[in-house]
């Protein structure tokens, strides 16, 4: 990065955050503290209103504000993903204020700029599951809820067989693995609990705004970790004996149950290897596979791949 460019960059970072130290600069344009504190003071003689804190760090003279500042193709094209990403996997209103930021981000583009996000936009696609109809508008209220510290009410169904229960929550974090959940101390359990967000029937921001929990998330990601540990599990497939679709849909999901490499062996089986936390909920994954799947280890995996086959001979091929 050349000198004005950083410079620039550096201005940025300035509007973007309340304060940041030199230390901190230095660190992310990968120069010395020496070097940061040259290029604060041109910003200076540039007429930037800068304010300086003695081991707090620097920032700019309240109202003061630039110009729109124009963005790359590159940074561009990151910004439609997002915002193709908001529209299939957020809510309603989440989509709408990512579309709504995205065309005032086309509105300082040039001309070229624009035209390429325009013949770009129908190539990418983010496939998945998109049903607003019907489902609470809750990630936008649950993202003002996490901000302002307010206490919701929930209606929540934990099953489709069973009917919803209300209950108070105080929430920490919104988390997205294969759905997203809200991270919420429950006063009804008195614990943190994970809440689908798919499930959510009803929510209601209370005025009640909760006391700060420090450490509380952090102590709870901790004793998930130390609760599941991951075993090591290493299986073998036959690709020549599986339809294209389910060779597909193999390489397609195994992200979201540990995996970590694979490699081909000669005689043309792929070994792959996973690190899980449930043995049983990677067998629900793997029974599509049955007589193309060798176990190598650990032994225990046939015992929940057996069970779930027995359950699906019982129930299919029960008498009439």
């Amino acid at each position: 990065m050349n000198r004005f460019d950083r410079v620039t960059a550096l201005l940025i970072q300035l509007q973007a955050r309340r304060k940041v130290s030199g230390a901190a600069l230095a660190e992310q344009f990968g120069v010395s503290l020496r070097t940061v504190y040259r290029d604060l003071r041109t910003l200076e003689q540039a007429g930037v209103p800068l304010i300086g804190e003695p081991g707090v760090g620097y920032s700019l003279a309240e109202g003061y504000r630039l110009p729109p500042v124009m963005f790359t193709r590159e940074e561009a094209t990151a910004l439609l993903t997002a915002e193709k990403l908001a529209a299939r996997l957020t809510d309603a209103p989440t989509a709408q204020l990512s579309a709504a930021a995205m065309d005032k981000v086309r509105a300082v583009l040039r001309r070229p700029d624009r035209d390429h996000l325009d013949t770009l936009a129908p190539h990418i696609q983010v496939l998945g599951p998109q049903n607003h109809a019907g489902c609470p508008p809750a990630y936008q209220q649950l993202v003002a809820a996490i901000s302002m510290h307010r206490v919701v009410n929930l209606s929540y169904q934990a099953a489709e067989n069973q009917a919803p229960t209300t209950r108070d929550i105080e929430p920490l974090s919104l988390l997205l693995s294969r759905q997203w959940h809200v991270v919420a101390y429950c006063r009804l359990r008195q614990t943190i609990r994970h809440f689908r967000l798919d499930r959510i029937r009803h929510l209601e921001l209370r005025t009640e705004v909760f006391a700060a929990r420090p450490g509380l998330l952090q102590q709870h990601w901790a004793a998930e970790a130390a609760r599941r540990p991951r075993e090591r599990v290493v299986l073998r497939f036959q690709p020549a004996a599986l339809l294209p679709a389910l060779v597909q849909h193999l390489h397609d999901t195994k992200y979201q149950y540990g995996w970590a490499h694979e490699q081909r062996l000669p005689d043309g089986q792929l070994e792959m290897t996973l690190f899980i936390g449930e043995l049983p909920y990677l067998a629900t994954w793997l029974l599509p596979y049955a007589g193309a799947l060798t176990i190598v280890e650990p032994a225990a995996l046939a015992a929940p791949l057996r069970e779930l086959a027995q359950r699906a001979h019982d129930f299919f091929c029960r008498p009439d």
